[in-house]
């Protein structure tokens, strides 16, 4: 059971400097299993440009994200056709154990957890769509039809039943949860409730210089949230818009690729670099 919770933060224009919808949904689904593959539990979407309407990015990003995160026996059900999703196709599968590939009832097994989507509902309990032939029932629950849940399996038999759990109590890594948010990372980083924050910025400290205070301070926070730039403006540019300075909401501000071998790091080949680097240091 994951105790801690690490969350990135993602700026709206992560595929403002790339034309195309195919391209741009290429590249999310590159920040997507970056964050399945390091068991990141929650991106929030940021908007970085106070003077411009980001909506249409910031729904972009949030609804590829969200759709990848899906299992694939719920998209139908839970997505409509949205132009966002022209290019879903190319998106990489997750492969995470939320994502299983049985779609056979014979196959389930007592006690395995489930993503699934509510169907209908009657004095017994709700009928919920698990991703095999026949729906399971939640007995004694009334919930909205409509409704993604996470279920255990509880029996099988002619009628599979099942039980509603909350994901912090599942074992393995369960996929991650997309948010937008309306105000300035400024704002996000002095109200969000995080233990620790980590910038990357290729003005940042060496990571190798504070591997061991990001390290103590990582295994005593049940809350972490690392920060990453946009591809035309970094954290201390995007926080000055607020007149505020980095430093100062930041614990720690990070160069994760020094000496970096091309004039720029996009924000995805960050992502993967940082995360990676992150990784071995703070889950061993």
């Amino acid at each position: 059971m994951q105790e801690r919770k690490v969350a990135i933060a993602l700026p709206a224009s992560v595929v403002s400097d790339i034309p195309h919808l195919r391209e741009k949904t290429s590249k999310v689904g590159l920040i997507g299993r970056a964050a399945a593959i390091f068991r990141i539990d929650q991106i929030i979407v940021y908007p970085d440009n106070p003077k411009a309407d980001q909506t249409r990015e910031m729904n972009l990003v949030a609804t590829l994200l969200s759709y990848m995160e899906t299992p694939q026996y719920l998209r139908k059900r839970l997505f409509r056709l949205e132009p966002e999703l022209r290019y879903a196709g190319i998106l990489p599968p997750l492969r995470t154990a939320h994502h299983p590939l049985n779609r056979m009832m014979k196959r389930l097994n007592v006690d395995e957890y489930r993503e699934g989507v509510t169907l209908s509902k009657n004095r017994e309990g709700t009928f919920v769509d698990v991703g095999v032939e026949r729906p399971a029932i939640i007995q004694d629950e009334q919930l909205p039809v409509g409704k993604r849940v996470t279920v255990k399996i509880r029996r099988i038999a002619t009628q599979i039943e099942a039980q509603t759990v909350n994901r912090n109590e599942i074992p393995d890594f369960w996929g991650f949860s997309v948010t937008k948010e309306d105000h300035p990372l400024s704002k996000i980083l002095k109200n969000r409730d995080f233990e620790l924050i980590i910038a990357t910025s290729k003005y940042g400290i060496p990571f190798s210089d504070v591997a061991s205070e990001i390290s103590d301070r990582w295994m005593r926070a049940k809350a972490v949230l690392l920060v990453f730039g946009a591809p035309n403006m970094g954290l201390q540019e995007i926080i000055g818009c607020d007149g505020l300075d980095l430093k100062d909401l930041a614990d720690f501000i990070v160069n994760t690729i020094p000496s970096q071998g091309t004039e720029t790091v996009r924000t995805e080949e960050a992502i993967v670099a940082s995360l990676a680097v992150l990784n071995t240091p703070l889950h061993c």
